[in-house]
């Protein structure tokens, strides 16, 4: 934010959350093979914690469980996410707490694509191009105060 602490997007549309899923048989037969699907991906990063406000991702509708798919037998997840504004500096951030989201939850096997909403952002070449890099990933969580503020987005807030 270039040092001012004047919000970008100081009165951001705020939507609401979806329910709660309830869970099948399957998801709790541990000897039953449940596929992961779009909905729990959906429902690993609902939550995270925008860097700018006291909301979540789902709540200013960066995340849809529409913008995220998943092929289980192929272990490939997408997500698409939109930025709140088209010029927001903080949409690497938000993507890269994501996939960091993702790479923690999901077994090692899943290859995770994180994107943004195509035409959505100025930047959204640049920014694609950074997550998908796996080397610059890694070099941003090196970076110890970087990994400060993604584990903050992360954080689960009490609602």
């Amino acid at each position: 934010m270039s040092g001012s602490s004047q919000l970008e997007n100081a009165n951001p549309v705020i939507f609401q959350r979806s329910g709660e899923r309830q869970q099948t048989a399957a998801e709790e037969d541990e000897d039953v093979h449940d596929p992961i699907d779009d909905r729990e991906i959906f429902d690993l990063i609902r939550s995270i914690n925008d860097p700018e406000h006291p909301l979540s991702l789902e709540e200013l509708n960066v995340v849809e469980q529409v913008r995220v798919q998943v092929n289980d037998a192929d272990s490939t997840v997408s997500v698409e996410f939109t930025p709140t504004i088209p010029h927001c500096s903080m949409a690497t951030l938000i993507g890269l707490s994501i996939k960091v989201k993702l790479l923690r939850s999901l077994p090692s096997r899943f290859k995770i694509d994180v994107h943004i909403t195509p035409g959505t952002h100025a930047s959204e070449a640049a920014v694609n191009k950074q997550l998908a890099d796996k080397e610059r990933v890694a070099a941003a969580l090196e970076n110890s105060s970087l990994l400060e503020v993604v584990n903050q987005c992360l954080t689960s807030r009490s609602l």
